[in-house]
């Protein structure tokens, strides 16, 4: 019978129930929703049984679905692990796979990532900076880096940096610009905006940090808007206005002195950056190194 599996069939039921809704499955797998839903629809009628209850937008297992979800992740895994094993005993040297954000991957992996290779000069790294979740099956991602609420199901998951909120700008404009020593004064400021995508919660907005912190946003002389949070941190570099700083992402700036906290208020982020992975990848010796030079490298940003 084991040739007659639908294998991929199998994966995309699996990604369903541990993601727990078709367009999450669809953006891991790569394909559409449209394709996943026929999948899982053929997989019900190839097996006879009913997998997925779906009902007010949301998707949940049955008893028959929670038992082939829990088997089929347990026979990925496997395999996963077992083709590493087989891989690492050519003798040649495997890379390590990362996948995170490219702002978070530019402005605080890649200037660390030199300390880890002078510790592990063995284990070349290759980093994916990609917006979308890691597809730990298909692209061979070891290990990711991802930035949210933490709810990563089916996956370990433990937390490297929480966020703080709070303005940053460049030395300059304090001195060469309008005043700025209170909310008030931001009202003839560029206010630079890094458009987090929807993640649920509340996101890092201006809004949000001035709620918090029990203050009232002014309407600013202008705003810029940015996709990355590196070009947030640029632009905020180079006196092109007031950014709302998010601590992970600008302590070495401010360390450096190419950015400073011109107002008071601190708020305290919903979101943090996450170390996620596979749990059984935590068994290969070198996701284990790196993620262990993670947390030391996050314990000495603190």
């Amino acid at each position: 019978m084991a040739n007659l599996l639908p294998y991929t069939a199998l994966r995309a039921f699996e990604a369903v129930a541990r993601l727990r809704g078709f367009g999450r499955a669809a953006e891991e797998l790569g394909v559409t929703q449209s394709a996943v839903s026929q999948h899982v629809k053929s997989l019900e009628e190839w097996l006879g049984q009913r997998l997925l209850v779906r009902g007010g937008g949301r998707v949940s297992t049955t008893a028959e679905g929670a038992r082939l979800a829990a088997a089929v992740k347990q026979g990925f895994g496997l395999v996963t692990t077992v083709c590493t094993e087989l891989r690492a005993a050519k003798g040649a040297p495997l890379s390590l796979n990362i996948s995170c954000l490219p702002g978070f991957a530019h402005v605080w992996l890649i200037p660390r990532l030199i300390g880890f290779d002078q510790l592990h000069p063995e284990i070349p790294v290759s980093i994916t900076s990609t917006a979308t979740l890691a597809n730990f099956t298909d692209d061979e991602t070891d290990l990711a880096i991802r930035y949210g609420l933490g709810g990563y199901a089916g996956l370990h998951v433990e937390k490297l940096l929480s966020e703080t909120l709070f303005p940053v700008c460049a030395p300059d404009l304090l001195t060469q610009g309008p005043t700025l020593r209170s909310v008030e004064d931001l009202a003839r400021h560029t206010l630079l905006v890094d458009d987090v995508i929807d993640l649920g919660g509340n996101p890092p907005t201006w809004e949000f940090w001035a709620r918090e912190t029990g203050q009232s946003l002014p309407k600013p002389a202008r705003v810029r808007r940015f996709g990355q949070s590196n070009m947030v941190v640029q632009a905020a570099e180079r006196g092109l206005g007031v950014a709302l700083g998010r601590s992970p992402l600008v302590a070495d700036a401010l360390a450096r002195g190419t950015l400073v906290r011109p107002l008071p208020g601190e708020a305290a982020s919903q979101f943090a950056y996450w170390i996620v992975c596979p749990p059984e990848a935590l068994s290969v010796p070198r996701v284990r190194d790196f993620r262990d030079w993670l947390l030391s490298e996050a314990q000495g940003a603190c």
